[in-house]
């Protein structure tokens, strides 16, 4: 059975990356997805992003109970948690939720609604010019929500540290600026090109396979959902073992 269905995905991939009848009207539509995916996230990823880098903060302040260890390392924990995983996987995770079944939902009630037939009597590649867009503008904006994301997460837990007095102004950028290795942030944004792509091509997939009606449309959007974040989350340690 998964097989089969992962026979389907990479034949719908095909698909999708066929060359295109009219270049035009596909940078019309990604233009639209970069601002539903780019803009349309942007509150909700600022706000998690801030709560998650204040709680890291506060919660290895707690748990660094010897003398012994300086409270600088405070800022270095939470700027390599931040950038490596919370900031990349838990804003995927969310995404998947509000992204993936917003395109499992679209293209699913396209399908229920034989609009998808439509297009493809027309001589239109549906794949194309349903996907596409979905893909190029997820996989575009996505790695720049993850840097506002991680830029948002380490100011927060400043400001909770300093705040709450677990931590010093200076202790904390200290701990920022200290052994910082640049390659985690190219490890971050493999992460979060990898995981746009699971997001838009499996909820895609999910929707343009629909069968049924409304009932089904609904179905096929809560298993976009899952199906997603299970994929991230495998991708997440595979990507980890051979660059990490």
């Amino acid at each position: 059975m998964i097989f089969y269905h992962f026979g389907k995905y990479i034949l719908l991939l095909k698909s999708v990356f066929r060359r295109p009848e009219k270049a035009s009207i596909y940078k019309r539509e990604i233009f639209k997805e970069m601002v539903d995916i780019g803009l349309g996230s942007l509150g909700i990823i600022s706000i998690i992003s801030i709560f998650i880098g204040a709680v890291t903060t506060v919660q290895t302040a707690f748990q660094l109970v010897s003398d012994l260890i300086p409270k600088s390392i405070i800022g270095s924990i939470t700027r390599d948690s931040t950038i490596l995983e919370l900031s990349p996987t838990i804003c995927s995770l969310v995404l998947a939720g509000k992204i993936g079944s917003s395109i499992a939902s679209q293209i699913g009630t396209m399908r229920v609604t034989e609009q998808i037939d439509a297009l493809e009597i027309m001589g239109i590649n549906a794949p194309g010019y349903l996907i596409l867009p979905k893909l190029l503008a997820g996989v575009m904006m996505i790695p720049l929500l993850v840097i506002i994301a991680i830029f948002l997460s380490i100011t927060g837990g400043y400001f909770a540290g300093v705040a709450s007095g677990a931590v010093t102004a200076a202790e904390y950028i200290q701990g920022l600026t200290t052994d910082f290795i640049p390659f985690t942030v190219t490890v971050a944004m493999v992460k979060a090109v990898i995981f746009a792509f699971i997001i838009t091509t499996v909820s895609s997939y999910q929707g343009f396979y629909t069968d049924g009606g409304a009932l089904e449309v609904g179905q096929s959007s809560t298993k976009a959902v899952v199906i997603s974040c299970i994929s991230i989350l495998v991708a997440d340690y595979i990507i980890a073992q051979l660059l990490l």
